[in-house]
């Protein structure tokens, strides 16, 4: 039985009246695209089902939104080959809710209602709320100012408290999803060189480098997006696939700050060019003398721009500075005994009365940040992270003074497992517990 939305039921009159499309405009979609595949009466008119009319106008929508007619057909055609329903994975605003409110129309009024919808987890709203404002700015515009600023808005709710991990992700995920589906409707490259785009190991968060790509696309860069993670294994596997003109990759913390420089390091003996941003480079910007590439900048909007003047020369590649014979030594020996250390850590707090989760996660957190600091070469680069660690205390409901009594603590057992390789960090965790930390 023919579900009731695909029964040809509506006449091209009526098709016209309901999209505000030309007679003209819809046999040439058809014959062109394939899009819509009206019915025919015996006597060869057409007959448009509801489903055609949906179409039609969500296809009218990614115009608004900026893409060509031959883009969004192609966008249609992706979604459909991944056994996905455009009309539910983009909807078009009209078939949301002929009743949602006006959100208004700048493009800061925008960005709070779909701040407000995400954290209603109202998927429905927040993609009207996007496609609105697509049709109102330039791709650019909305993803800057709407996306991006409203995920810094909604992570530093996260980080205050205020704003649970499950808003963060949702956001995050919804925002990605759009992203993703502007890249596959980006224009085919017009220039010549390849660069690959991803997040360095270890690093989750997409929505930047997804960002980047899009930009980059849109300006006829043939850009390879590579996700999340990009492990260290079979690179030189990939290098050798992809053959890229340059290698751009982002880290938002200390710790994929690390492994950034690691993967870095392993590109310039490949002699693969490397560029790089980042939250943590912003955040600390000695960090960018230690990564053999070429740093981006602090403004998304101006990357492609930057990306360009290095394609286009022939500039020599930052060889970044090493760590210290005494960094990579202590390094070395406190990998060896970090299980050691954590497990007695444990042991001493165990009686304390504090959350296992919250021990769990700063034992883990703490020994990451540790890492990070040696591999770099500085181990006061911890300090930017120990404010999180604060703030965790609040998020997990733990008195203020429960970490000066965990770092000590931490402190005297390190002191009992490393020898003087180990200086760097006890000296740090004394200096730290010296200044207020402990109770």
């Amino acid at each position: 039985m023919v579900p009731k939305e695909q029964t040809p039921t509506f006449n091209l009159k009526a098709v016209v009246q309901e999209t505000g499309l030309k007679p003209d405009t819809l046999r040439a979609w058809e014959r062109r695209y394939g899009l819509p595949q009206p019915n025919r009466t015996a006597g060869g008119h057409r007959l448009y089902s509801q489903r055609d009319i949906d179409t039609l106008k969500w296809l009218v929508a990614r115009q608004k939104e900026g893409l060509s007619i031959s883009r969004a057909v192609n966008l249609w055609q992706q979604l459909e080959a991944e056994n996905q329903d455009p009309l539910r994975t983009m909807p078009e605003p009209m078939a949301i809710s002929a009743t949602s409110p006006a959100t208004g129309e700048t493009i800061v009024e925008l960005r709070q209602a779909w701040v407000s919808a995400c954290l209603n987890f109202d998927e429905r709203q927040a993609e009207y709320i996007l496609t609105q404002a697509f049709a109102l700015y330039p791709p650019e515009t909305v993803c800057l100012e709407l996306l991006v600023q409203g995920l810094v808005h909604i992570g530093k709710g996260w980080y205050q408290g205020e704003i649970t991990v499950q808003q963060e992700h949702f956001a995050s995920a919804l925002a990605s999803r759009r992203l993703e589906a502007l890249i596959a409707a980006a224009p085919v490259p017009s220039r010549p060189k390849r660069m690959l785009v991803g997040c360095a190991p270890h690093e989750e968060h997409t929505v930047g480098p997804l960002l980047l790509t899009l930009l980059l696309r849109r300006q006829g860069w043939d850009v390879v997006y590579l996700g999340a993670n990009i492990p260290l294994a079979q690179l030189e596997h990939t290098i050798t696939s992809a053959k890229p003109h340059l290698v751009i990759l982002s880290a938002q913390q200390l710790s994929t700050a690390a492994t950034l420089m690691e993967m870095a390091q392993q590109l310039q003996q490949e002699q693969v060019p490397v560029a790089y941003g980042g939250r943590v480079f912003n955040l600390i910007p000695a960090l960018q003398a230690r990564i053999p590439g070429h740093f981006l900048g602090e403004r998304l909007d101006l990357v492609p721009q930057v990306v360009g003047q290095l394609l286009a020369s022939s500039l020599a590649v930052p060889t970044g500075e090493p760590a210290s014979e005494a960094y990579q030594q202590a390094l070395a020996h406190y990998r060896r005994r970090q299980a050691a250390i954590e497990a007695e850590v444990w042991q001493a707090l165990e009686n304390m009365n504090i959350s296992d989760d919250f021990l769990t996660l700063v034992n883990s957190n703490l020994a990451h940040y540790i890492i990070a600091a040696l591999t770099l070469g500085d181990i006061d680069y911890l300090g930017i992270d120990m404010a999180w660690l604060e703030e965790l205390l609040v998020n997990y409901d733990q008195p203020s003074e429960l970490l000066g009594k965990y770092l000590d603590t931490y402190r005297q057992i390190a002191r009992t497992h490393l020898d003087e390789r180990g200086d760097p960090i006890i000296n740090w965790l004394a200096q730290l517990t010296a200044n207020g930390k402990t109770t």
